[in-house]
């Protein structure tokens, strides 16, 4: 009788599953450490304690504080980059204002992390600005194709919705400053300013129609 074998795990492929598992622990407890705390105010010492590892350990996986701290900030922003892209079967009101609430629930729980980003990280971090961009072009790939059904865009509607961006970001930053607002009326006021931004994207280009939410005639 012939019975089928499941494959032998080789002892390779089980460290790396275990190496990536400890990395991905590391992260998650950097993401804690470092929510409402900034790049200086930690010491590696001082998230070796707090993290209870060796901080050998933190080194072997990140090679250094930096490289840690950038490992969170990249995990971070590819939940909230990969949430804002998906969604498509929702209408496109309730996607957009899922893609802004989400953004300020990730700076509000993030903030440390969310003022890097926008800053651009530690001094002039080419690394974290890519993270930054990444997120704004998500982010108008997102409104684009909910507002237009597409992503290729005209330069003048893709600027705009750049600027609507990168507002957002200093809004958002002093909303998290002050906590003024509850987190759904600062999400209405973004959406109110978006479509202030798409009639004026159909006023400059006729060929990027406001959709109806957006209108003020609708």
């Amino acid at each position: 009788m012939n019975v089928s074998k499941q494959p032998a795990v080789r002892p390779a492929a089980r460290g790396t599953q275990r190496s990536s598992a400890r990395k991905a622990e590391l992260i998650a407890i950097g993401r804690s450490l470092f929510a409402d705390t900034s790049y200086d105010a930690l010491s590696m010492d001082d998230i070796a304690r707090q993290a209870q590892v060796a901080k050998g350990l933190i080194y072997y996986y990140f090679h250094s504080k930096r490289g840690y701290y950038l490992a969170i900030i990249e995990d971070s922003v590819a939940g909230l980059v990969a949430y804002a892209a998906s969604g498509a079967e929702l209408p496109p009101v309730e996607r957009v204002q899922r893609t802004i609430d989400s953004y300020l629930r990730y700076a509000e729980h993030n903030q440390a992390a969310y003022r890097a980003i926008v800053s651009g990280g530690v001094g002039f971090d080419a690394e974290v600005h890519a993270v930054r961009d990444g997120v704004r072009e998500a982010i108008v790939a997102t409104i684009a194709e909910g507002a237009y059904g597409r992503t290729d865009i005209a330069p003048v509607a893709r600027m705009a919705l750049l600027a609507w961006v990168c507002s957002v970001e200093g809004a958002a930053l002093a909303w998290i400053d002050r906590g003024e607002l509850p987190r759904e009326t600062m999400c209405a006021v973004l959406v109110k300013t978006l479509g202030g931004t798409m009639r004026a994207i159909e006023e400059l280009d006729p060929a990027h129609p406001a959709p109806a939410p957006a209108r003020r005639d609708a």
